[in-house]
């Protein structure tokens, strides 16, 4: 049995099989999910998992470089980060329209059972050494 946090088989091989540069998204329970990313449906009922219960999890397990979120967001927060993003970066932000154009370039998204509007992020992976 894992040590660690994550013990998601599917989660954890998707991480382990990153590369630098990949992006994995972890996303609400609305945000569509394009045909070319592994498909990762972790959603229970609305509210469960929370994104910011999987984001704390994957980044226990994921070397991340950059993050993006939507600017929207921020904008529904006073132009402060969300409670749910707490990352190890400063993330970039684009339009939530960019941002579902940049999902279709993912190697991995990931449905949270999450039901606030533009709780979405992505992550890119980074290298260890």
């Amino acid at each position: 049995m894992k040590r660690t946090a994550l013990l998601h088989a599917e989660l954890s091989h998707a991480i382990a099989t990153l590369g630098h540069g990949d992006m994995l998204v972890i996303g609400d329970v609305g945000l569509p999910i394009p045909n070319g990313p592994r498909r990762i449906d972790l959603a229970l009922t609305p509210g469960i998992p929370a994104v910011a219960d999987v984001l704390r999890v994957v980044l226990e397990e994921m070397q991340v470089e950059k993050a993006v979120i939507a600017t929207e967001a921020m904008e529904r927060n006073s132009g402060q980060l969300p409670t749910w993003c707490q990352l190890p970066v400063v993330p970039g932000t684009v339009s939530h329209e960019e941002f579902k154009r940049l999902t279709q370039q993912a190697r991995v998204m990931v449905r949270t059972g999450e039901c606030t509007p533009y709780a979405n992020v992505i992550l890119v992976a980074g290298v260890t050494f």
